[in-house]
Formats: C-alpha cells, structure tokens, sequence
C-alpha cells in the first residue's frame, strides 16, 4: 500500500545527535511509499501554521546528501515548544491546520520528538475524529531522556549516552593529575528520569575508575548522606568524581538546584534546571573543607555527533522508517517504538503502540537498576545500556573538521 497524497514531516523539542537519523529515515521511506511531495515543517508545528515549509526532495537530491543528514547533528528542519490547546471542536489553531492540512493534500502526519511531541500527535489525531479525515499522525520517538514508555529506548539516547561515558571517563583521568584531593560534580540532563546521568556508569572498567557516586532524581537527593560518603570516600582516594542528574531533588521535592536560587519556567511550564552541580560543590566545599569543581554539561551532551553510537544511529533510521510503514498499512494515533528482542546478541526491533499510551507518562530508571544505596547504578542497567552505545558513525571530515549540511 502506498500513501496517496503528499506527506509532511516535523521536528519538535530539544535536538540530539540522531534526530536527523530519524528524519532521513522517514524521508528515504516517504519516497519508496508515498505518491506525492514530501514536505518538512520549518520550526515544527508553529512553522506549519505559518505555511513555512520546503519539500525536502529539493534539498536532499542524492544518496550522499542523506549520508551528511545522518552525521549532521541537531534538527535539520528546525524545532520548537509550542503546546497545542486541548482539542475542542472549532479550535481556531486546530481549524487553521485542518485548512493547511488540505490546502497541500497532506495524507501523513509525521512529528519527530519526546513526550511534548507525542501530546502534538495525540491531540491532533484526537481532533481529527471532528474532521474525520483520511489523514495518517504519527509519532516517530526522539530524546536523550529516554524517557518515553513502550519503547525499550530512544533514539538519541545511545548517542548522548556514548558522550556522558565517554566524558566521564576523561574527566576521572583529568581529576588523578595531582596529589591532592578533590571532588569534580558533573551535571548531567535529566528532569524526571535519570537514564543519561545512569550511563556516566559506563566509564567504569580495567582502564578507569569510573564516578564514585551516580545521583539519580529517581532516588530523593539526602545532602547529609552524600557529605558523609564523600567524606569516606576521600579518605581513600585523592580525588573522586560524581556525577548527578539536573533534576535530583530532596524528599520534599524541592529541586537541589533551587536551593541557591529561584529559577523561571518554559514555554510548557517546567522549571528551567540549571546549577544543581554547583550548588552541591559549594555546600561540599564549604563542610568538608574540601578543593570542588562543578561541571555542567549543558548542551554538549545533545548533540555530539563527532562520537554518535551507530547503533543509536541506525535504529534512529530504522523507527523514521518504521512509522511511513505503519502509516501506509493505515495506522494513525500511533508512536514507533524499538522492542528489544535478546540482550546476547543484543537485538532490537520496530513497532508501534497508541500515542494516548504514551503521552504526558515518563518512564523512570527502575528502581532494580539502582543499588540499594541509592548512589550508583546495578549490573542490570549495564547489561541493559552497554549495546547501545557501541560502535561509530565516523563524521565525513573536510578541512580537519566534521561535514554538516545545511538549507
């Protein structure tokens, strides 16, 4: 079956290394299976109601201009955090799409995103029941959280995960230079689920200590612990690495962040997190007497391409794929997922399951996958993350430095 019409195709939240992966996966596919143009949302859904679009097939005329795609990192087609309004019959913003929608005979609804995007995609599949149209939304997964439900994983998570350890690694080198001893916060994103700081976990090996202390938002944050095993651990070892999620908070689920100062909102309401790893070196520093440094990763962790996992990359590709299947076969409301199959060999397959499923929920690091402590993760998170941040993409270098496309 093939989708008869022309196809359109966003991007939407924060980038990652693998989120043009994903996009040259449903572009490859729109081509092999719809009928018509296929059209990229310039700035996701707000570009769409502004009617700023390009068709992609003008942009990506060869098989090397996907290749780029694919090692290009961040959102080609540009992003945003726009929240749609509940779908009401007769929603002006909904009607105002609903004309665009048939203006350019689009058939198929593809979002590239996390759970904000996946609330896009529920809600316009739920509007669609007043306009009972035969146009086809899907969800196609992407964040470095990795937080989405039903599917094993998210593509950029592998990629972004390969950086955290990777990262971690050099800085515990970094941290053993001098006979003195310190202690080097590192944070780490994650609001809700700590998945990428859980993977800093797998720096440790023959060739690297790996971080003393993994602090999950998973597990409440407890200053007065964390002092007294720093305070231990010190004692052994000259310097010491901990790495902690931007979202920890304390029992009473004030964020560790705002303990030095109020922080403001975004477009959809959640605190902007920012500072958790230096408020904690300041209160560790200021009681333990101790040398401390904080690290924030910040942005750097979305989007190194130049040390993305094939693995993330290729699965990226494949769930892109995946969703331009599903929605020629007739499927709408629906997200394409990875369903792991075995761990040894590490197999993983498409799918797809209800967006109503899946938006607005957060999928946290279980509680198995976290020692009894409370500080580090177990052998079962390894086992679970390692396959996903093997193997290498290597960038298309020109002049020393990566190849990235752009419009």
């Amino acid at each position: 079956m093939k989708i008869k019409g022309n196809i359109v195709i966003g991007q939407s939240g924060g980038p990652t290394a693998a989120i043009n992966a994903t996009l040259a996966g449903v572009f490859c596919e729109g081509k092999n299976l719809c009928e018509g143009k296929i059209f990229g949302m310039l700035g996701g859904v707000e570009g769409l109601l502004a009617e700023n679009m390009i068709d992609m097939k003008e942009y990506l005329k060869t098989d090397n201009d996907v290749e780029l795609l694919k090692r290009t990192p961040s959102s080609y087609l540009g992003s945003c955090r726009f929240k749609l309004p509940q779908p009401v019959e007769g929603n002006e913003v909904y009607e105002k799409l609903f004309e665009i929608f048939e203006k350019y005979d689009i058939k198929g609804f593809f979002y590239i995103g996390g759970n904000d995007s996946m609330d896009t995609v529920k809600k316009l599949s739920a509007y669609n029941k007043f306009k009972n149209t035969d146009i086809k939304f899907m969800g196609v997964p992407k964040t470095i959280d990795n937080d989405l439900v039903k599917t094993d994983h998210t593509p950029g998570f592998g990629s972004a995960a390969k950086f955290v350890a990777t990262v971690t690694k050099e800085l515990v080198r970094d941290s053993l230079v001098y006979d003195l001893k310190s202690v080097t916060i590192v944070e780490i994103m994650g609001r809700d689920a700590g998945w990428l700081t859980a993977a800093s976990a797998l720096a440790k090996g023959d060739d690297c200590e790996g971080a003393a202390m993994v602090l999950l938002p998973e597990v409440p944050f407890d200053y007065e612990y964390v002092k007294s095993r720093v305070k231990e651990l010190t004692e052994g070892d000259k310097s010491l690495v901990i790495t902690v999620s931007e979202g920890v908070r304390t029992k009473d689920g004030k964020y560790v962040c705002e303990l030095g100062s109020e922080k403001g909102t975004d477009a959809f309401g959640h605190t902007m997190l920012t500072g958790t790893a230096a408020t904690i070196a300041a209160m560790l520093k200021k009681d333990l007497g101790i040398k401390t440094r904080a690290v924030e990763l910040s942005t750097l962790q979305r989007c190194a391409s130049h040390i993305a996992s094939l693995t993330d990359i290729n699965e990226s590709f494949a769930v892109g794929s995946a969703a331009v299947k599903a929605a020629a076969q007739g499927q709408s409301g629906k997200m394409a997922l990875l369903k792991r199959v075995s761990d040894n060999p590490y197999i993983c397959e498409t799918d797809t399951a209800d967006v109503n499923e899946i938006a607005n929920l957060a999928k946290e690091v279980p509680r198995s996958m976290i020692n009894e402590r409370g500080d580090n993760v177990t052998e079962e998170f390894i086992t679970y993350a390692r396959p996903l941040i093997e193997g290498e993409l290597v960038p298309i270098f020109e002049n020393g430095l990566p190849s990235h496309i752009k419009r």
